[in-house]
């Protein structure tokens, strides 16, 4: 497992030396925990993070509108679908890094550079125990007519959703693609409403009997109490899918720097701070995710759902495919 070298450690404890300026960070990651983040840059660097903060499609949006003008240094957001149209909307740059390289595992990183991953979501399958005695072992096995009516997934309109199945065009191809989500349109147990937890707490009503998550969700409801969730964790199980092939499937929180960086040093120092043990290990301790960077330590909640194999599919070539992927979810009906 990958270890902070010397000079590695060194380079990341050299930004407190450089104690000016200032960075302005676009944001539509909602967590208060990444509080922390902020603080422990500001205090260990001197340089003061000016928070925007938005959905992410706000937040594009307004990179384009603001152009050569946008103060904006950093877009930080959740899932490569988004981090992919940030990049085919123009408003990110390519940047050398060789921590990053050193650290950041290739396929969670853009193939020009101008996105990196930093930590990551699980999209697994979650069942009730008492009721479903054989669940789906992979993401195929979700689309088999023995599940019909049993299913809640998000809508077709979710970042998540649409990168799960871009993945699976990447695997597998258009018309493999496209069988699967027809399929599990036919097993869903409702319209596709709410997000993840919804999705979940749809196991404890007794609305379906499966449900696709990201991990973060369950694990956040195993630290924290989550109304309709918490207090019957213990009828829902869990499934890592495909673990005698690809692996299950991770979605993304990543980060790039502004095509017009007024910052543009100090956003680079920023992007390498995520990189670092310190502000890994606070993605799995103060948000549920696992951390991009291997060999570092799992918070307990994340750690209690178990070792798996997850998906190393080079996540540039997943986003290519998202726009096909949309276009599959009009075709088969998946509202």
């Amino acid at each position: 497992m990958m270890k902070t070298t010397t000079a590695i450690a060194a380079a990341l404890i050299a930004t407190s030396a450089v104690a000016e300026g200032e960075l302005n960070l676009y944001s539509s990651r909602h967590y208060d925990t990444d509080e922390r983040l902020y603080s422990d840059f500001e205090a260990a660097t001197g340089i003061r993070i000016n928070r925007i903060e938005g959905k992410a499609d706000e937040l594009v949006a307004r990179m384009q509108a603001e152009g050569a003008n946008s103060p904006a240094d950093i877009l930080l957001t959740v899932d490569t679908s988004r981090l992919s149209r940030a990049k085919e909307a123009g408003i990110l740059q390519a940047i050398d890094s060789p921590i990053l390289e050193e650290r950041i595992p290739a396929n969670l990183q853009d193939s020009d550079n101008q996105w990196f991953g930093f930590s990551q979501r699980g999209r697994i399958i979650f069942f009730d125990k008492a009721d479903v005695s054989e669940p789906p072992m992979t993401y195929a096995d979700l689309a088999d007519p023995k599940y019909k009516g049993q299913v809640c997934i998000r809508s077709s309109t979710n970042e998540y959703n649409q990168t799960l199945l871009a993945a699976i065009v990447t695997h597998e191809g258009r018309d493999a693609a496209k069988a699967w989500a027809e399929g599990v349109v036919a097993n869903m147990a409702r319209d596709p409403q709410g997000g993840d937890t919804d999705q979940l707490r749809g196991i404890v009503s007794g609305e379906c009997e499966i449900a696709v998550s990201n991990t973060y969700y369950f694990s956040r409801s195993i630290r924290t109490d989550i109304k309709g969730l918490s207090d019957s964790r213990d009828m829902i199980g869990w499934v890592f899918p495909d673990q005698s092939g690809n692996g299950a499937h991770m979605n993304l929180s990543g980060a790039g720097v502004a095509a017009h960086a007024p910052n543009r040093d100090n956003a680079i120092k920023f992007l390498e701070y995520l990189a670092s043990d310190q502000a890994q290990v606070y993605f799995s301790e103060g948000n549920d995710e696992y951390p991009a960077v291997s060999g570092v330590e799992l918070a307990a909640n994340v750690a209690e759902l178990g070792e798996f194999k997850a998906d190393t599919v080079n996540l540039s070539e997943v986003a290519a495919n998202i726009p096909e992927a949309q276009k599959i979810f009009n075709e088969v009906g998946w509202k």
